[in-house]
This record gives structure tokens, sequence and C-alpha cells, in this order.
């Protein structure tokens, strides 16, 4: 034997080969496997083998490809024995023969055989980037319930899905449900299971549950063992030693738009405008990446670009509808809707005119990511009320930890992400971290970083203390020139007004809205009326335009709303 490529043992001995071929003829022994794209193993029956001659093959079964073998399409033949997978080389059929009703083919024989233990309780695990949908439905109930997740690896025995926490209803443990895997190519794949272990994430409104797959048919291992390598050898392509010459699998290439996409957790018709629904989108990536670094991997730098470029796209087509939309992300995690907005308002801030482009998309995605090193800390740190001096300089950790993880990060101006990882903590006075710089050592964009940082944090509510309000932050800010730039808090306030896109005001007609977009004068020039203090949703109601006091008279108060 020998070792193969993809972790294979090539067996080239005649004796080895004969006797692994006797395997395949057992009944549901084998599948066949078109060399082709977008292929799945289909089932055949391997009747005889003439050894160093030829092998018989029963594809009664599978009569739509016999046109295809005839043509001369390669294919292989797998199959499974005593906890191994084995699978030959492309082999093409020699004849094809109708016998008795059944269709018969003999093909070559194969030269040597490929040959993998089978680790059963090894989990490929989905990469970021890699998407596979999953829809759970009851297997034993006329319930039509059912829940939309993410499938996130996969095993021979069993998978992990991420569903909505609103699926906790739907789960029981030892009741049967049914899950339909949904790839990005179209394929999809159906088995029983049984949830086994539940871990909630309040934070993210995300439910991780642990399936154990019930009486798979030997049909269903064949094809689980296919999907198991192909999830591994596409993430080969991803991390820190991807192999970026590595052809990508056929299942994780996407389908045109009349193909129905994948499910997902996200259902985009939550996001009330069509600005928040496209910076989701954005939003999922940052998701999926803080899970990443959790797990112990790097900052995709492929990814961060294309996201990075994303909003820069969003910025320039509507930069006041983008700044709303970083108010109606309440489903996301806390450091996720913290790390957009502040690249959102920093965008906005730093303008488009007299900055360079590739300088505006490191400034965006250094501060989509700035907080992420948080993540990497213990959740009861972050939410506790008051911290003891052991606890603080844990927490100041956050900085390191994530430029640690952005090594990958080439094209990332490192003048940049240190201005805006780094500068977005530090003070004036020095007494800010992780390095405790005072005002000689801070540039414009860490002090800006710092203005727009703080103002986005102090608007949302904290273990310790509610949201404040805009003008009490303004106070703050102005009242503290000793820790931040006051040249830049003024900038802050004209840019962005005493009651900013996004603020939530009651008017002197006692009618609330939202202040979606400003005339020159920094006045409201379109609201959306709501008759509740919640973020924005359901209680959105009729958008106005125009004079807007003169319908609803003088604004009296913006109200703190915590998004």
């Amino acid at each position: 034997m020998e070792p193969h490529q993809d972790d294979f043992i090539r067996v080239t001995s005649p004796g080895e080969i004969e006797a692994l071929l006797d395997q395949l003829i057992q009944p549901g022994g084998a599948s066949l496997l078109l060399d082709a794209p977008e292929s799945a193993p289909l089932p055949v029956v391997v009747m005889e083998q003439q050894p160093g001659e030829s092998l018989t093959v029963d594809l009664s079964a599978i009569r739509e490809v016999v046109g295809e073998l005839k043509r001369g399409l390669g294919f292989r033949l797998l199959g499974q024995f005593q906890g191994k997978m084995i699978r030959t080389p492309s082999l093409k059929a020699m004849s094809l023969d109708a016998e008795q009703g059944r269709t018969i083919g003999y093909c070559e024989y194969p030269l040597y055989l490929e040959e993998l233990q089978r680790r059963e309780a090894y989990r490929a695990r989905l990469r970021l980037g890699m998407e596979v949908g999953a829809i759970l439905r009851s297997a034993v109930t006329d319930s039509e319930a059912s829940a939309q997740g993410d499938l996130k690896d996969l095993s021979q025995e069993g998978c992990l899905l991420e569903l909505p926490a609103s699926s906790a209803a739907l789960l029981t443990d030892g009741l049967l449900f049914e899950i339909e895997f949904c790839f990005p190519n179209g394929t999809r794949f159906t088995v029983k299971a049984v949830p086994r272990h539940k871990q909630a994430d309040a934070d993210r409104q995300t439910l991780k549950v642990g399936f154990k797959f019930d009486a798979c048919t030997a049909d269903q291992e064949r094809k689980l063992w296919f999907f198991v390598r192909e999830i591994e050898r596409e993430a080969k392509r991803y991390g820190e030693e991807a192999d970026v010459g590595r052809l990508p699998s056929m299942l994780f290439q996407s389908q045109s738009a009349a193909v129905a996409p994948p499910v997902s957790r996200r259902n985009l018709l939550n996001y009330p405008t069509p600005m928040a629904r496209r910076l989701a989108r954005v939003a999922g990536y940052l998701d999926a990446q803080l899970l990443e670094l959790q797990q112990g991997d790097e900052v995709d730098s492929v990814q961060l670009s294309r996201h990075a470029d994303m909003l820069l796209q969003l910025a320039e087509e509507d930069i006041e509808a983008l700044q709303f939309a970083t108010r109606c992300l309440v489903q996301e995690p806390l450091l996720v809707r913290h790390g957009l907005a502040v690249a959102v308002h920093m965008l906005a801030l730093a303008g488009s005119n007299a900055v360079p482009r590739d300088v505006r998309k490191a400034l965006a995605a250094s501060a989509m990511i700035h907080d992420l090193g948080k993540g990497l800390l213990p959740g009861e740190l972050l939410a506790a009320p008051s911290l003891e001096p052991a606890e603080f300089a844990r927490l100041k950790t956050h900085v390191e930890l994530l430029q640690q993880r952005l090594g990958r990060c080439q094209w990332l101006s490192p003048a940049v992400v240190k201005a805006v990882v780094v500068g977005s903590n530090e003070r004036l006075d020095g007494s800010g971290y992780p390095t405790g710089a005072s005002a000689k050592g801070l540039s414009e964009l860490a002090r800006m970083s710092a203005v727009v940082d703080v103002v986005d944090a102090m608007r949302r509510s904290r273990a310790d203390r509610p949201a404040w309000r805009i003008d009490a932050v303004y106070r703050h800010l102005l009242h503290s020139p000793h820790l931040f730039d006051p040249r830049w808090v003024k900038r802050y306030v004209q840019r962005f007004g005493l009651r900013p896109v996004g603020s939530l005001v009651r008017f002197s007609g006692g009618a609330l809205a939202w202040v979606q977009r400003l005339d020159q004068q920094g006045k409201p020039f379109q609201v959306q009326l709501t008759d509740a203090m919640v973020p924005p949703g359901e209680a959105l109601g009729e958008v106005l335009r125009g004079d807007v006091t003169a319908r609803l008279g003088d604004m009296v108060e913006e109200l703190a709303v915590s998004t």
C-alpha cells in the first residue's frame, strides 16, 4: 500500500484488490459516482469480477445514466467494508447489454483500489463561506411545524445544526425528526435523526442542536460518506493553510437564482427596510466570522475584503438609509451590531471625497471587526455590571486577542488597523488601553475612532447602565476634552446633528417617529411613525416626508432605545 491524495491509501496488490472487490459484490455494497459535475452516488450491484479482465455491474436501477456511459463517460465504484471506504479509479464501460429485462454493464478491471479508514466520530466542519441550509420537520406527528437553520458540521453518525431560538418549542429529546440538507448546487438529502444535546446562545438568539442519525439505509450511509468527504475537501480550500490550488467541490457551486436558495436561520423579511435586509448579509458574515474566531481560526482575509467592499457599496449608494439600517439589526449579536454601526458612521464622518477608496475600505474592515476580540473572552466577564481590577485587565486583552488573528489580512493597512482597532480604546490623557498612548501618540484617525466608538457604545444598554440619549452623550464628550478630541466631537455633532438618523423622537403633537433622513439644516426630512418604544421592526408605520414638523409639531425629546 502507498499513501495517495485526499488521505486515501492506494491498494495495488492483486490479491487485496480481489478480496476488496468481493466485498462490493455483497447486496447493497456498491454505488456508482459519475465523473461529472454535481454527481452523487447512485445505487448499483456489482455482480462478479473477472480478475485482471472486467467487472460485471447491474445498472437497472440507474437506467437514466446508461446513455452517458455508452458515450464514454467515466465513473468510480464506491463501497464500504469493515469501517473502510473503498473506491476504484475512474473506469469506463466496455459494453452495455439488456439481459432478461435488466441492464448489465461490463467495465474495465481496476488496476488499483483506494482505501480510506472511515472515522465514525469524525466531524467535517463547515468553514466560513461554506453554507448548507437545513430544514427540520417532525417525522412522527401530523404537525406542519418546521424550522430552518444552518448545518455546522456533519459526520457519518450525526450532525450539528444552528437553528433560531424560537425552534426550542419544536424540539423534544427522543422525538424523531426529518432533516433535509440543502447544498448550494441544489443537491438535497433527507435523513431521520434524534436530538441529543442543545446549547442556547441568548446573544445571537440561536440554538445549537446535536442530532444522531436514525436507521440509515446503506444508500444513505454512502451518500453521507460522500457529503462528509466533500465538506472536508472543500474546507481544505479555506483557513490558515488553505490549498488554493484545490478544485472546489461541486456541492458548493451555487446555481442560478432560478434555483431555490439555501435556507438559513436569517429570515430577511424580519428586517424592516430594504437596506437593512442588504446589511443583514454583512452582519451574517460577521456573525459567522465571530464563531470561527471562537473555534480557534483567524480572520478570513478574502471574506473580510469581500464584505468590506459590500459595505462600501451600500454606503456609496445611500449613506442615510445605511445609518438607519444599523438601528434595525436587533436580531444580531451586540458585537456585530456595534461593529457595523461604528464602521458606517466612520465612513460617513470621514467622507468620500478626500479619502482614497483603499483607505476607506481598510477603515470599514477594521471598524467592522474592531471589537470581535471580546467574543473570545468569557461571557460572564462581558455581562458583569462591575469589574474588579484583575477582571478589567483581562477585558483589555480583547485588542491583542484580535490582533493575533489578523495575520492573513495582509491587504489591511497596519496604520489603519492600529488607529481603529487599537486607537478606539485609547484616550488623550493616556488613561486608555492597550498601550496607554497619550495625545502625542494618537493619529487623527485614532482620535476620530475613539469618538465614533464611544458614541455608539453609550447609545446602547450595558449591564451597568441603560442606553443614553444622544444629547447626554454629546454633553459627556464635550465636557471630557482630556479624554476625547473636542475637534472630532464637534465634527461628529455637525455631521450627524442633534437628532441623528436612527433617533426615536417624540413630537409635540404626541407622535413617536424614527428619524430616517435629515435636510441640509439638520432637521428631519423623512420619519417613520411608530407606536412603541422598541427597535425598528413590526411596529413601524407610515413614512412621512417633507415638512415633518408642520404635521407632527416640534421635536420635544429623543427617547433612548437600545438597538
